[in-house]
């Protein structure tokens, strides 16, 4: 998922922009989200620091800060290589800081023609979902179903375990950082890859992210903290799996 970083001081504008990037997102489907909307850059490098993140950020380039937009810029640089910024100011004349803080911008809009805002910004979200989705597919290895009337990539190694869900003939993908229901079986899921181990007649999980089994509450605790369940019958290839892991 491409998660959305937003730093305006000027609230209306915030507002704006926010209401800009959400109906965009929500018209086209697309598999993002806004994460942060703030006035404050260190609510965005927090969030940086605490989450392994590819993102598109619209930055306030006059923030009302000890460290200008630009700035702000070039330390998201240090936590996300790869994501795609774009300033948002009144001043068409202080494009050449970007190269200054050897920041890479994918755009610099102006906010002296606010009605031609919402089209810049709808072009920069198409941009950077396809470069997102290019080096995605380009690099990893990606799980995709359709989900309502979206279509989702989960990466492989992120995926934690599927669980039969509660409506008839859906499954539930649990991943790191988000839960996806969808149509599907288990046996077929099983088949999609050798990191797949059935565990439980209505759990499959991913063997790679398995961080500890408890044979006696027959409990499986993955990389986040979440809890898979196993059965007796399931046990003993549990047991071999992990041994071999921290082998």
């Amino acid at each position: 998922m491409l998660e959305v970083f937003i730093c305006e001081d000027d609230p209306e504008q915030r507002k704006q922009i926010t209401k800009y990037v959400s109906d965009y997102i929500m018209m086209e489907n697309l598999d993002m989200k806004i994460v942060v909307s703030t006035d404050k850059s260190e609510d965005i490098i927090g969030y940086l620091r605490n989450n392994h993140v590819t993102g598109l950020y619209f930055l306030d380039v006059d923030i009302k800060e000890d460290k200008s937009g630009i700035a702000l810029g070039a330390e998201i640089r240090q936590y996300d290589n790869q994501g795609a910024i774009v300033f948002v100011t009144t001043h068409s004349e202080l494009t050449y800081l970007t190269f200054t803080y050897k920041v890479e911008a994918m755009d610099y809009i102006t906010k002296d023609k606010f009605t031609d805002i919402q089209k810049r910004i709808t072009d920069c979200i198409d941009t950077a979902n396809e470069r997102y989705l290019m080096n995605k597919h380009r690099n990893r290895k990606m799980f995709q179903t359709k989900s309502g009337d979206k279509m989702i990539s989960v990466d492989y190694s992120d995926i934690l375990f599927f669980e039969t869900s509660s409506q008839l003939h859906k499954i539930i993908l649990h991943a790191t950082n988000r839960q996806v229901e969808f149509y599907g079986k288990l046996k077929d899921v099983l088949e999609m890859d050798s990191r797949f181990y059935r565990c439980h007649n209505s759990y499959v999980v991913n063997k790679d992210n398995i961080v500890e089994v408890d044979m006696s509450k027959r409990e499986i605790r993955m990389t986040n903290g979440q809890i898979c369940y196993a059965s007796s019958r399931f046990l003993k290839g549990l047991k071999d799996i992990v041994q071999h892991t921290n082998g």
